[in-house]
């Protein structure tokens, strides 16, 4: 069988499967259904400073090959959640990434500070959040912003940084060399693409906050090429991520340059998705007489 541990920013993982923020919440109720151990890394529920509510419903809308969030980022605040949370997830060997979301850089900073003196193995920066100081410009579609919160994250964290992209850019490259140049550890992609639903009868958005986050199948073709464009672009480590519904979809992530992969929406339809995922990898692997499922990365021969 082929070696499955990888290497994530100094960071072993088991296997290159994580699960994606947002669509696992802290993994009590996933430990129901398999083992969390077989998992490579947890990537946790987004955390801001202060607990909060999220957006008003309807806030969850199924669209063709996809689903369309506007969950609003409801979650504990970062306090309760290395209090009550993080012990819990500390007893599996899944490494531990902390996702972190603010309004300012500040809030950033705070939290990597914060985060930093707890037990989570990495953090994980969203930057497709608003930059109230800005004019309410998200900081993952400006590049010079993108490279300032990241040196200043940076500066404060402790642990290995990965900054996530957002696909709702004219030139992904430009965001990921921003990463970069600002010191990421890391990066993962593709975050959301910004989605509307619209009910024929009503006339009215089917989301509460009239626009969401629009994950699943419909969106793998888009983030394996920007996995692809960024792997030739940096030398970074690479997390991909968008619409995996099989370990066929993982390798071909893998083959565009993802390191690792992280799965998110298909947990909806399987909840044991990732075990499924991490075997498959092992047997492509073994397939393909790679030692090591890392030899998948970047095997992709373009015409």
């Amino acid at each position: 069988m082929a070696d499955m541990k990888v290497n994530i920013a100094g960071v072993e993982w088991n296997n290159p499967v994580c699960v994606a923020s947002g669509t696992f919440g802290f993994g009590r109720e996933y430990g129901e259904y398999f083992d969390l151990n077989e998992l490579g890394a947890i990537s946790v529920k987004g955390l801001t400073l202060k607990e909060r509510e999220g957006n008003k419903a309807p806030r969850i809308a199924q669209t063709s090959g996809g689903i369309l969030n506007s969950v609003g980022l409801q979650n504990p605040g970062v306090e309760n959640f290395i209090k009550f949370e993080l012990p819990e997830l500390k007893k599996y060997s899944a490494k531990i990434i902390a996702n972190i979301a603010g309004s300012t850089i500040e809030d950033y900073c705070q939290m990597a500070e914060i985060l930093s003196d707890s037990d989570v193995d990495m953090l994980e920066m969203n930057i497709s959040c608003p930059n109230v100081k800005e004019g309410g410009v998200a900081f993952g579609t400006d590049e010079g912003m993108v490279e300032k919160i990241t040196g200043e994250v940076r500066k404060k964290a402790k642990k290995p940084l990965i900054v996530k992209l957002s696909p709702n850019v004219t030139d992904i490259v430009k965001m990921a060399k921003a990463a970069q140049r600002g010191g990421a550890d890391a990066l993962s992609l593709i975050n959301t693409l910004l989605g509307m639903k619209i009910d024929i009868n009503t006339k009215r958005p089917v989301l509460n906050n009239n626009v969401g986050g629009l994950s699943g199948p419909c969106v793998m073709p888009v983030a394996v090429r920007m996995v692809w464009q960024v792997a030739n672009a940096v030398d970074l480590p690479i997390i991909g991520m968008g619409g995996i519904m099989s370990a066929d979809d993982a390798a071909e992530f893998m083959l565009a340059g993802a390191d690792a992969v992280m799965v998110g929406t298909g947990l909806f339809k399987n909840p044991t998705l990732p075990t499924l995922v991490s075997k498959g990898l092992c047997e492509y692997a073994d397939k393909n007489g790679y030692a090591s499922v890392t030899e998948i990365t970047g095997k992709v021969v373009p015409n």
